[in-house]
């Protein structure tokens, strides 16, 4: 960890070259192509190494500095079975045993090469209907995301097991891309399932940038929406609205693969107690605390202090965003321009600006996430057939591409997607359909040079 931070302090200040090549013509006429290299406004680092995922925001102050150092400590911090000196909790039934397990390098997990072993992929159950605030249903016996991990002594929920269903995609230029979708069932239960069971795998999503996605005024998240798609462009986003557990009301709905949490306090509290069986101040009770095969019995519930919880949530909300590279190259500018003539920006909205924050580096912030944040329904082929509050099962959340190109070099991967079917960006966008159709079809006509480029500005963010 500290040679982590050396490396901040020695590398941070390295200045990316906005200069151009030989005539970029109409490659300028992206009028804030060179703003974007300020990718998180003031909380962005210049850094293109495996840590440019995990570096603090360089506008924190003193105060929220030393927070989030200790918020650093325990988001890698592995639990153990209780009773022990020290992270104490773990299960009895759980996923993974901590927060970097499922966020590798605060960065984006790949899909697992064995499905049962602990991995940052998870998979989310409901039965039809809502619960009383109108989310997900649990089933009698099961909990909303179901453990496929247990503590000896203990039954796991049910065990996970994957098939492919493959096809294939035909470009213009004659590539045949080979696509694949996993098909993950459950088996084993400990009890049985009851039926009208529905499943959605998820896949852990890089951390950074948090802070300033729930800084944006929700007025200008619900500017966006265009639920009955009144200007006929095809694409009609819509926001998630969700139950907060801390604040006893419905908010905005900002996090998860379908904006089914409203703020990253939440979304941290529900990750321990979810993925990992660890109570704490926001949710303390076991994760299976009703049923025959969840209850540790120790009384030693929050397994976490509250003050655990704040210093995680402020890491998440304040590590800073990587820059973009290279956004001088011709290449990159002609895929930029590429990236918005065929409608990609419709959905990812180049730029968001943040109101006031507690955080006073999170405040006022012009950034450049690629996210409206709102939900869109993406058709069958990516169709988990779950509702999660107002998000049907078509429906996904506009993920930010933000840092999407340095995913090999932090995580060594490229998967993308929210079950991490795709194994390079190419795939993920041959998979949009419905409200992504049009894009997708027009991605397919790009001339061999075009698709390069494209692939080149994304590559570059």
């Amino acid at each position: 960890m500290i040679k982590k931070y050396i490396a901040f302090g020695l590398l941070g200040i390295t200045l990316v070259s906005c200069s151009n090549d030989n005539n970029p013509d109409e490659y300028e006429n992206i009028p804030d192509l060179n703003d974007r290299l300020m990718a998180g406004g003031e909380t962005t680092v210049f850094l293109a190494t495996s840590n440019a995922f995990s570096m603090p925001a360089p506008n924190l102050d003193p105060e929220s500095l030393g927070i989030h150092l200790s918020g650093d400590v325990q988001f890698e911090s592995i639990f153990v079975t209780a009773p022990a000196n020290v992270n104490s909790g773990l299960g009895p039934i759980f996923n993974n045993s901590s927060c970097i397990a499922c966020h590798p390098r605060d960065g984006r997990s790949a899909f697992p090469m064995v499905i049962n072993n602990r991995s940052g992929l998870l998979v989310r159950a409901s039965i039809p209907g809502m619960d009383a605030h109108g989310g997900p249903l649990a089933a009698p016996g099961f909990v909303l995301q179901i453990q496929n991990q247990a503590l000896f002594g203990y039954t796991p929920e049910a065990a996970y097991q994957v098939t492919f269903e493959e096809s294939t995609e035909t470009l213009a230029d004659g590539t045949i891309v080979r696509l694949r979708k996993p098909i993950i069932t459950l088996t084993n239960p400990y009890i049985p399932f009851p039926a009208g069971m529905m499943t959605s795998p998820r896949i852990g999503t890089p951390v950074f940038g948090l802070g300033l996605l729930e800084a944006i005024p929700e007025a200008n998240i619900l500017a966006l929406q265009d639920i009955n798609d009144t200007n006929g462009d095809g694409i009609s986003g819509k926001a998630n609205y969700v139950w907060d557990p801390v604040l006893q009301q419905t908010v905005l709905g900002r996090f998860g693969w379908k904006a089914n949490t409203g703020t990253i306090l939440v979304q941290c509290a529900a990750a321990y107690v979810e993925d990992m069986g660890i109570t704490n101040y926001v949710f303390p009770n076991e994760t299976g605390h009703n049923q025959s095969n969840g209850q540790d019995g120790l009384n030693d519930d929050p397994e976490i202090t509250n003050a655990v919880l704040d210093q995680v949530a402020l890491y998440c909300r304040t590590l800073a965003v990587p820059a973009p590279r290279n956004i001088g190259s011709r290449q990159v500018r002609e895929g930029a321009a590429i990236f918005e003539r065929i409608g990609c920006t419709q959905c990812h909205t180049p730029k968001q600006t943040t109101g006031y924050s507690p955080i006073a580096a999170l405040s006022n912030q012009v950034f450049y996430p690629y996210s409206d944040l709102l939900l869109h329904d993406m058709g069958d082929g990516l169709a988990d057939n779950r509702p999660d509050f107002l998000a049907n099962g078509k429906e996904w959340k506009t993920r930010p591409l933000w840092g999407i190109g340095l995913t090999e070099l932090v995580n060594g991967h490229t998967h993308f997607l929210h079950d991490g079917r795709a194994r390079n960006l190419t795939e993920a966008i041959l998979w949009h359909g419905g409200e992504g159709q049009n894009a997708k079809d027009r991605f397919k006509q790009l001339s061999t040079g075009e698709r390069t480029s494209l692939l080149a500005f994304l590559n570059s963010l």
